[in-house]
C-alpha cells in the first residue's frame, strides 16, 4: 500500500504546478528520527507499467538465467492491469492481462502439465471477498507468460504472495489483506493446476509482504504498521509466530512492505524488509534475527526508489552489470512518468552497508 507525498502527487497529477510546494514534514520528521541509513544507486530501470497518474507497479520477481545470466527476467505486477515480463535492460518482453493482481513469486524446476518448468503465481484479487491464487508458465526462451489456471485460496481480499518449495510440494502462501495467512498446497503436475489450503495462521492486522528461505523452511511475513515476522513454513508446524522487528520509527518505519531473503551458505544470509515509511529498507540477520543496517536508493544517473511496495533479491552471477546479485525495488514516485521497477546491483548494497560478499 504506497501512501504518496506530496512531492509526488505534485508531480503525477499537477505536472509540476506545485514545485514550490515545501515538502511534507510527516516525511522530513520520519527520515530524521530514524537510524541513519547509507545510500546506494540504481544500475538499471523498467519501462514504466501501462497504467499512468496511479498507486499501479507493484511487486517484483527475480528468474536468474544459470546458462546465461545477462538473460535473466524479472516478472512485476501492475495491480490494475496484469503481468509485465521484463529483460535485465529493463525493455518490455510480455505483458498479460491479468487484472487486479498484486503480488507475484515464482519457482524454477516446477513439474508442470507433465515437464519442469517455471511457475509464476500471483495473488489475484479480482474478486475482493474471494481471494484467488493465478498461475502461469514462464518460458525463458521467448520471455512470454501463460495462463495455467486459478486456485482458490479463502474468503477475503488477496494481497501477499510468496512460495516455498518443500521436498513434498511446493506451496503458496497467500497474505490476506485482513492479516490471515493461507497456505496453499499445489499439485501444477497434471492437465488442470489445482491447491488446498492446509493451514492458516493470523497476524492482527493489515499484512502483505512475504519471502520463504526453502533452505530452512522459515517464513517471513510483514504486518504493515506492526514489524516483520517469522514462522515455520512446514504444513504440519505449529503456527507460532515470532516478532524479528517493531515498526517502532526508528529501524523500520511503517508501512513494513516487500520482503526478500539474501541467502548465503547453509543457513546465513539476510531479510530484507521496504520501510516504505521513510523511503528506505532494512536488513535482518537470518541467524539471530538482529538488525544488520538499512539504506535507500537514491537518484543518480537513474532515479531513486520512494514509497516502495514489493522488493525481490537474488544472489549470484547476472552478468558484468549486476555483480554479486540483482535488488529490485518498485518505485511509487517515478518522476512525472507512471510507476515502474529500480534494479540495484547486490554488491553496491553489502559494500555500503560493510556486508560480506
Amino acid at each position: 500500500m504506497t501512501r504518496q507525498s506530496t512531492a509526488g502527487l505534485c508531480a503525477a497529477f499537477l505536472l509540476g504546478a506545485c514545485a514550490s510546494a515545501a515538502p511534507e514534514r510527516p516525511l522530513m520528521e520520519r527520515i530524521a528520527n530514524a537510524t541513519p541509513a547509507v545510500t546506494v544507486t540504481a544500475r538499471g530501470e523498467t519501462t514504466p507499467v501501462g497504467t499512468p497518474n496511479a498507486d499501479a507497479a507493484d511487486d517484483p520477481a527475480i528468474w536468474r538465467n544459470a546458462a546465461d545470466p545477462a538473460q535473466s527476467l524479472i516478472v512485476g505486477t501492475d495491480k490494475k492491469a496484469g503481468l509485465y515480463v521484463y529483460a535485465l535492460d529493463g525493455k518490455t518482453r510480455d505483458f498479460l492481462d491479468a487484472g487486479r493482481v498484486n503480488n507475484v513469486d515464482l519457482r524454477d524446476g516446477v513439474m508442470i502439465n507433465g515437464r519442469s518448468g517455471i511457475l509464476v503465481v500471483a495473488s489475484d484479487r479480482n474478486d475482493i471477498a474471494h481471494a484467488r491464487l493465478a498461475l502461469f508458465r514462464l518460458d525463458p526462451a521467448s520471455a512470454r507468460l501463460s495462463a495455467l489456471s486459478k486456485v482458490d485460496a479463502g474468503q477475503g481480499e488477496a494481497y501477499g504472495i510468496c512460495l516455498y518449495r518443500a521436498t513434498e510440494a511446493t506451496y503458496a502462501f497467500i497474505v490476506l489483506k485482513d492479516g490471515t495467512v493461507n497456505q496453499v498446497a499445489l499439485d501444477t503436475s497434471g492437465a488442470t493446476p489445482m491447491g488446498r489450503i492446509v493451514r492458516s495462521l493470523k497476524l492482527g492486522t493489515q499484512s502483505e509482504g512475504c519471502a520463504v528461505d526453502d533452505r530452512t523452511g522459515i517464513a517471513y511475513v510483514a504486518e504493515e504498521d506492526v514489524g516483520l515476522w517469522r514462522f515455520d513454513a512446514r504444513a504440519d508446524a505449529p503456527t507460532t509466530l515470532t516478532r524479528i522487528a517493531a515498526a517502532d520509527g526508528r529501524n523500520l518505519v511503517m508501512d513494513a512492505e516487500g520482503v526478500a531473503i539474501a541467502p548465503m551458505g547453509e543457513k546465513d544470509g539476510y531479510v530484507l524488509v521496504s520501510s516504505q515509511g521513510d523511503n528506505a529498507y532494512v536488513a535482518y540477520r537470518l541467524s539471530d534475527d538482529s538488525y544488520a543496517g538499512r539504506f535507500r536508493v537514491v537518484d543518480g544517473s537513474i532515479g531513486g526508489s520512494e514509497e516502495t511496495d514489493g522488493i525481490d533479491l537474488m544472489l549470484g552471477d547476472f552478468g558484468p552489470g549486476y555483480p554479486g546479485g540483482l535488488f529490485v525495488a518498485q518505485d511509487g514516485h517515478n518522476a512525472t512518468a507512471a510507476q515502474n521497477f529500480k534494479l540495484v546491483a547486490w554488491d553496491d548494497i553489502a559494500r555500503a552497508l560493510d556486508l560480506p560478499r
